[in-house]
């Protein structure tokens, strides 16, 4: 079901799937895994360039070398924007700690380092933003393997992919818009039947 939420069309297993990332588990394997790097827009190249500086040091030699070489971004097979990627599959903002991926632009982030936190498509995982022609936005929920993990946490916890990107969504859309999703969200059974 496709529901209208303040003129952005919104998937309803956004409300009715469960999701909570488990870090530990998964080892954040969404940083290196895929095909192409994260969706970026043009605003968000120009805050990761400005924190470029910052996070240089903690990327890999050879995530250097790719950004050195193209920049931190470029347009994929279907193109769309996203950030650069090292050997085909891992973000070049990737870095470790442990056994665990993390972000570099984020860690930089909670550091109080950068005022740049990372691409709101990832802010935003599983949740996938589409842009129409028209104008038009849609958010979907994006089934991936590689969070099966998190889908398990989510059901564990009870807790609504909605609910889990409640700092993403508000971000990205706006207290306003993300209380009025919330309001569908509580009346969604009745939208039902």
């Amino acid at each position: 079901m496709i529901l209208d939420i303040e003129n952005i069309l919104v998937s309803s297993d956004i409300i009715t799937e469960q999701f909570c990332c488990d870090l530990d588990a998964c080892k954040g394997i969404c940083c290196v895994e895929g095909d192409a790097g994260a969706p970026v827009t043009l605003e968000e190249i120009g805050g990761i360039e400005d924190a470029l500086d910052t996070v240089w040091g903690d990327m890999s030699a050879q995530a250097q070398a790719v950004v050195d070489k193209q920049g931190v971004a470029y347009t994929d097979r279907d193109g769309d924007l996203v950030t650069s990627i090292v050997g085909g599959k891992d973000c070049v903002f990737t870095c470790y700690e442990g056994d665990c991926c993390l972000c570099a632009l984020e860690r930089a982030h909670r550091a109080g380092k950068t005022s740049f936190i990372k691409p709101i498509s990832c802010a935003l995982y599983p949740i996938r933003e589409k842009r129409f022609a028209n104008g038009t936005v849609a958010l979907n929920y994006n089934r991936w393997d590689v969070c099966k993990d998190a889908v398990k946490k989510g059901r564990e916890l009870q807790l609504p992919v909605y609910k889990f990107l409640e700092g993403p969504l508000t971000r990205r859309f706006g207290k306003e818009w993300y209380a009025a999703l919330c309001e569908v969200a509580e009346h969604f059974d009745e939208l039902c039947e």
